[in-house]
């Protein structure tokens, strides 16, 4: 023989694996042996029927799946949109605080290029911040 393995293996005797057959239990009266009827054929109309209803729920909810997302992904964007400037906001008031600071050692009549920049700076500053609505709080003490 050569070196290849063989094509084939033996087949066993497919007898000799047959399963074991049930004995009715000794209390069981032969008699009385339930004989299980074929499942009656439906009406293929009447099964489709069925079919189309199922579908029409599924869709129904993943039709009301839908709109509870795109419900939720609208209120999310209003509500970055409504916060998104807040950082913005929060580093430009840091920025108009040193401005201020700036102006403290300026007098009111000053009307010299830089304090009339510093006031310009600050006044533009203001209303971009309220436009965006940002609000002056005064501070207490």
């Amino acid at each position: 023989m050569s070196d290849e393995e063989p094509a084939e293996e033996p087949v066993e005797d497919v007898a000799d694996q047959a399963p074991p057959t049930e004995e009715p239990a000794s209390d069981a009266d032969p008699s009385e042996t339930v004989v299980e009827e074929p499942e009656e054929e439906r009406d293929p109309l009447e099964v489709a029927l069925e079919r189309a209803d199922f579908a029409e729920k599924e869709i129904a909810y993943k039709e009301a799946e839908i709109q509870n997302v795109r419900k939720r992904l609208m209120a999310d964007k209003a509500e970055a949109i409504q916060y998104g400037g807040m950082g913005m906001a929060r580093r430009m008031l840091t920025i108009l605080g040193d401005v201020d600071r700036a102006m403290t050692g300026i007098e009111e009549d000053d009307q010299s290029p830089v304090a009339q920049g510093l006031r310009l700076l600050r006044n533009k500053m203001w209303h971009e911040l309220q436009a965006d609505g940002v609000t002056l709080i005064e501070a207490k003490g």
